[in-house]
C-alpha cells in the first residue's frame, strides 16, 4: 500500500508551513537579501561616470568669488577709514585769496558795445595749515562786468608752506570783448567807478609728509572790485581798501 504522504515524483513538495521559501541570497556580502543600495553620486566631487560634477565646481567657484569680493571689500573699508584718521588728524583748510590792488589801463568802450583795456590785479593768498603744504598746479582767471566775461589769464603755478602768505599778479588784456550792458557800464562811469568781479579756478594738493591728496579743483570769486574811473578817463584805480573772496572746493 503507498504512503499517502510520499510527494509525488516530478513535482515539486509543498512548503511544510504553507509559505514559499525565502528567495536564494543575492550574493550580498552582509547575509542580507538584498544589495546595499549606492550612495548618490552628489556626495563626492565626481560622478558616477568618472567625470567632474558640476554642482560642485559650481559650488566652489561661487565660493572663490565670495572671498574675492570680501577682500576687495575690506580694502575700501580700510583705505577709506585711512583716509578719514588722516583728514581728522590734520583737519586741511582751503587757502584764503585776498584782493589788495586792481588797476584799469586804456578802458574803452564803443558804440556797438565793444570794451577794451587793461588789468592788472594783485592778490594775496594764505595758506591757514599748520601741518600742510599746498602746490597750485594751475591757476586760471578771468574778469568780468556782472557775468559777462571780458579778459581771461593764466597764472603761473607755485608752492606755499605752512602758514605762510604769497603775493600773485594776475594781468588781462581785452581787445574789443562785446558786452550787452553797455548803458550799464557807462552809467558807473558816469558815476565815477565801475564794478568789476574777479573769478579763478585753481587745481591744487595737499601734502603733508608722505601723505597726499588728489588734486583738487578750488574755485574763487571776488565780487564787486570798485575801480575808480571818471567819465572822460581811461585809466583807473582800486577803491575801498583790500577785500577778501570767496573759496570754495
Amino acid at each position: 500500500m503507498s504512503d499517502p504522504t510520499r510527494p509525488v515524483i516530478g513535482h515539486p513538495a509543498p512548503p511544510p508551513n504553507g509559505y514559499p521559501p525565502p528567495p536564494p541570497n543575492s550574493g550580498s556580502a552582509t547575509g542580507y537579501p538584498y544589495a546595499a543600495h549606492p550612495q548618490p553620486s552628489h556626495y563626492f566631487n565626481v560622478s558616477s561616470n568618472g567625470y567632474a560634477n558640476p554642482y560642485a565646481a559650481n559650488q566652489q567657484r561661487a565660493t572663490f568669488l565670495r572671498r574675492i569680493f570680501a577682500v576687495f571689500m575690506a580694502c575700501i573699508i580700510l583705505t577709506g577709514s585711512i583716509i578719514f584718521i588722516m583728514w581728522i588728524i590734520l583737519h586741511p583748510q582751503v587757502p584764503q585769496f585776498r584782493v589788495e590792488t586792481l588797476t584799469l589801463t586804456n578802458f574803452t568802450i564803443s558804440s556797438n558795445s565793444l570794451v577794451s583795456g587793461d588789468w592788472d590785479a594783485r592778490l594775496t593768498v594764505r595758506n591757514p595749515n599748520s601741518k600742510i603744504t599746498l602746490y597750485y598746479d594751475r591757476v586760471e582767471a578771468a574778469v568780468l562786468y556782472k557775468s559777462e566775461l571780458i579778459a581771461e589769464t593764466t597764472v603761473a603755478p607755485f608752492v606755499q608752506g605752512k602758514k605762510n602768505e604769497t603775493t600773485i599778479r594776475a594781468t588781462f588784456a581785452s581787445l574789443s570783448a562785446y558786452v550787452d550792458d553797455r548803458n550799464g557800464i557807462n552809467g558807473d562811469r558816469a558815476r565815477g567807478t565801475v564794478n568789476f568781479n574777479l573769478r579763478m579756478v585753481a587745481r591744487v594738493k595737499f601734502k603733508a609728509g608722505a601723505w597726499w591728496t588728489r588734486r583738487r579743483i578750488l574755485r574763487i570769486y571776488c565780487p564787486n572790485l570798485s575801480v575808480g574811473v571818471s567819465g572822460n578817463s581811461t585809466n583807473g584805480s582800486f577803491t575801498g581798501g583790500s577785500k577778501n573772496c570767496k573759496v570754495g572746493l
